[in-house]
């Protein structure tokens, strides 16, 4: 979700839904410990609850950014153990930890050590060369014994060589069954599912199994879902959001951001699945990606876009 879910997504997801958890993207340590710090942990307060994810594997260097995490305000911090490109590979980053269990450890408890705030960790059911499902409770329970009692499981193996990131979320078979047996050998732990889940009854089928459901990308292309979540899966008696209304309340957001010298686009390239579902959608795309690029007033088109939601 690198480049996805910056503060302007976060913020458009929160109008959708009051109670999900909200990840920022993979920020490595180097990124906060040696770059522009302020530009990675910003946020709106009304993004809570709120985790900011992690890449890194140098314990030191991680415990340092978790305090930057806790100080900043976050919630959660999770360390990202999945990531299968070849960039992070690098630098030792991502799924590529999986083959070293021990590290992972020593990296949770280096961050435990630090803050007070939850520390949780996202892994694959294994990666190539290293997927049977005795190595996979090996690296779990190596991690439970530094403290990590939260895990998101991305329920596919990652293959570290010859397959693209993409690939890598759709090659690999999907496993529920792995991580339903986690759950079930790790019944003190919390495990969370992810991967390849596109519906609310799909949600709510797995948490019969599991303690939590993760949306990636389908939370993205499809954000509209996210409006459904509060009473599907919480209980909330508040009413459902309309597509128009939770465009709309964005507009305040956005011409505070274009006063402090940022553009529209920054903000509205992430709202364009809400148009998902419905005849207008690819007028709505336009207006927003294209159109908006061409105005001499931005926010006239943006005006036009609540208007084309508003009649859907």
């Amino acid at each position: 979700m690198m480049d996805w879910t910056d503060r302007h997504c976060r913020y458009f997801l929160r109008q959708l839904s009051s109670h999900a958890l909200l990840y920022t993207e993979m920020v490595t340590t180097g990124a906060l410990l040696h770059g522009d710090s302020h530009r990675f942990l910003r946020h709106d307060e009304c993004e809570h609850p709120l985790a900011l994810q992690l890449g890194g594997s140098v314990p030191a260097e991680l415990a340092a950014a978790a305090r930057m995490a806790e100080q900043a305000g976050y919630d959660e911090v999770n360390l990202n153990v999945g990531c299968p490109s070849d960039r992070v590979q690098h630098n030792m980053i991502g799924a590529c930890l999986m083959a070293h269990p021990a590290l992972v450890a020593d990296c949770v408890k280096a961050m435990r050590d630090a803050v007070g705030i939850a520390v949780t960790v996202k892994h694959r059911i294994g990666i190539n060369g290293r997927d049977s499902y005795a190595e996979l409770c090996d690296f779990v329970g190596q991690v439970r014994d530094a403290g990590c009692r939260s895990f998101t499981v991305h329920a596919r193996i990652a293959i570290l060589e010859g397959l693209s990131p993409k690939e890598n979320r759709e090659v690999p078979p999907l496993r529920y069954e792995v991580a339903a047996q986690l759950k079930h050998d790790f019944p003190e732990l919390e495990i969370i599912l992810n991967g390849g889940i596109k519906t609310l009854e799909e949600c709510r089928e797995h948490l019969r199994t599991f303690d939590g459901v993760m949306l990636g990308r389908e939370a993205y292309h499809n954000p509209y879902l996210l409006a459904q979540v509060d009473a599907a899966l919480y209980g909330a008696e508040t009413p459902v959001i309309g597509r128009a209304e939770a465009l709309a309340r964005m507009r305040p957001y956005i011409e505070r951001h274009i006063a402090e010298g940022g553009a529209m686009h920054h903000v509205t390239r992430h709202v364009l699945g809400l148009g998902q579902g419905f005849p207008g959608a690819r007028r709505f795309r336009q207006l927003l990606s294209v159109d908006v690029h061409k105005a001499s007033d931005p926010l006239l088109v943006f005006d036009q876009a609540v208007e084309l939601l508003s009649g859907r």
